[in-house]
């Protein structure tokens, strides 16, 4: 009789362990299909931005030709325009005053007496009054005084310490600019909605309290977030 009793135990608590196994697995199962999900949603985005920058790039292809052949066009239409208004060659500029001189020659000729040409002043050059004023420098302008603002650097934080962080979220995340708690808990109510619509699900940070996580460690009071979140860090935590 205690036999059976043993072996019927040891079969109710194989089940109950198995039933708890196969919970916790089937949890990391459904996390790995919404990643897949995500990263397939990512896939396609990525493809419709390639195709876009293709578009662009051979528009700018066609735009680039067409500058090349109006470079090419511009020296001819040039030296056209260069001939165009170049004066009329010598000799028919000279040819009235060529008959001029042939009627007088055909003229009987008087004498005259010749007049002496009467002398020309030369008018002396003005003299400089006063020296240029030497062209005063341009004041700096307040924008270039003023010293360029320093990027911020710091350490990126393992964000995948927070419950329901997992690879896939913490690459979306950078692409955002998120790398450390202290930005995660500063969030508002306006970050929160737009970071939900990058990681493709909707009120997930706030069932998982992300924010309150982000300030626990970004204060660094690693016992209350250890009390409060002892998943955190194990393999269930996405």
């Amino acid at each position: 009789m205690s036999t059976f009793f043993y072996m019927l135990l040891a079969f109710v608590v194989g089940i109950l362990v198995g039933w708890f196994i196969w919970g916790r697995l089937r949890g990391e199962l459904d996390s790995l299909r919404g990643d897949l999900d995500r990263t397939r949603s990512e896939r396609d985005r990525l493809r419709a931005d390639s195709d876009r920058l293709k578009g662009e790039l051979d528009a700018c292809g066609r735009a680039r030709a067409d500058l090349e052949s109006r470079l090419r066009d511009a020296p001819a239409a040039k030296a056209g325009a260069d001939k165009a208004a170049r004066p009329a060659p010598a000799a028919l500029m000279s040819t009235p005053a060529a008959a001029t001189s042939a009627a007088a020659k055909a003229a009987p000729a008087k004498s005259t007496p010749a007049k002496k040409p009467a002398a020309t002043k030369i008018a002396a050059a003005p003299k400089p009054t006063a020296k240029a004023a030497a062209p005063k420098k341009a004041p700096v302008s307040a924008a270039k005084k003023a010293a360029a603002p320093q990027a911020a650097t710091g350490k990126a934080d393992n964000l995948r310490r927070l419950i329901g962080i997992g690879p896939v979220n913490e690459r979306l995340l950078k692409g955002q600019g998120v790398t450390s708690y202290a930005q995660i808990g500063a969030w508002t109510t306006a970050d929160v909605k737009r970071i939900e619509e990058v990681l493709n699900f909707d009120g997930r940070i706030a069932r998982e309290k992300w924010i309150e996580q982000a300030k626990l460690l970004a204060a660094g009071d690693e016992a209350e977030f250890a009390r409060r979140f002892p998943t955190a860090g194990t393999a269930s935590n996405t």
